[in-house]
């Protein structure tokens, strides 16, 4: 069976600058599932800047396209709907991480509804704009 789900979660560690976020995504290699993890690093990241923000963003974005895909490894079959398991990896990782400044990234690309479909928190101030 080729089917694919991704989990991916996210959460922030002590010092922001240290956050960190696991990706998972199942995926099919010779008939059998396997969880595919990728893990992204806030190292050199300063989350409480704007720019800083932009860039974890960016990254929790490719990991989840990679885990998406071919996870880094040749065995591993794609998913039928590479898309639209990229955009549930990415939501759960940005509900995880709950972070308002990545929530507010990830709406500059996506509607609240398509938040809520993955349980992200809104703030108030975020939604009201």
């Amino acid at each position: 069976m080729y089917t694919k789900r991704a989990f991916i979660s996210a959460f922030p560690v002590a010092v922001a600058a240290v956050a960190c976020a696991l990706f998972a995504g199942s995926v099919a290699a010779k008939d059998d599932a396997v969880t595919v993890s990728i893990q992204v690093s806030t190292q050199g990241l300063d989350v409480s800047q704007p720019s800083g923000v932009q860039k974890l963003y960016l990254r929790i974005e490719n990991a989840a396209r990679v885990a998406c895909t071919h996870g880094y490894r040749v065995d591993l079959a794609p998913s039928p709907n590479p898309e639209a398991c990229r955009e549930k990896a990415l939501g759960d990782a940005i509900r995880a991480a709950n972070l308002p400044q990545l929530t507010q990234a990830y709406l500059a690309t996506h509607t609240l509804r398509e938040a809520a479909a993955h349980g992200i928190d809104v703030p108030a101030m975020i939604a009201s704009k």
